[in-house]
């Protein structure tokens, strides 16, 4: 099954719709716990919603049980956490919540991950999808 992640800071709308379409993403699932902050430009939820389907008939849906929790979130971003243990805690949280059992498998084909950091390295979106990937297997997972 094929998965994809993308991030929308340091990118430009064409830049961002343009490599969506390009994989042909069919879905793309909004992991962020906030996501209708002005810092967000074209991608707070009902503008992104609105320009998914408009510019490439993509569907969206916000995902809130794949994000971390805001003291988690708070402790890494404004408190200059370590990834380290903020790696280790959102895996937890993850299992915790068994999203291996409550996301539905097929609600992931073709769909892409979307959070605000522009690379997967230090984003969850890239913990959720290895966490997905250790438990179900062959999931196919390509960074945008």
């Amino acid at each position: 099954m094929k998965v994809f992640t993308i991030g929308f800071t340091k990118t430009t709308a064409e830049g961002f719709f343009g490599r969506l379409q390009k994989a042909g993403v069919k879905k793309v699932l909004d992991v962020r716990l906030n996501n209708v902050s002005q810092l967000a430009g074209f991608a707070k939820k009902e503008d992104l919603r609105y320009f998914l389907k408009a510019i490439g008939g993509i569907e969206y849906a916000h995902e809130p049980v794949l994000a971390p929790t805001q003291p988690m979130l708070d402790g890494y971003k404004k408190d200059g956490g370590d990834w380290g243990d903020y790696e280790k805690r959102f895996l937890a949280l993850m299992a915790e919540r068994r999203i291996e059992q409550t996301i539905p498998r097929a609600s992931l084909e073709g769909a892409c991950l979307l959070c605000s950091e522009d690379k997967p390295h230090h984003c969850h979106r890239r913990l959720v999808v290895e966490y997905l990937k250790q438990k179900w297997g062959d999931l196919d997972v390509q960074h945008l």
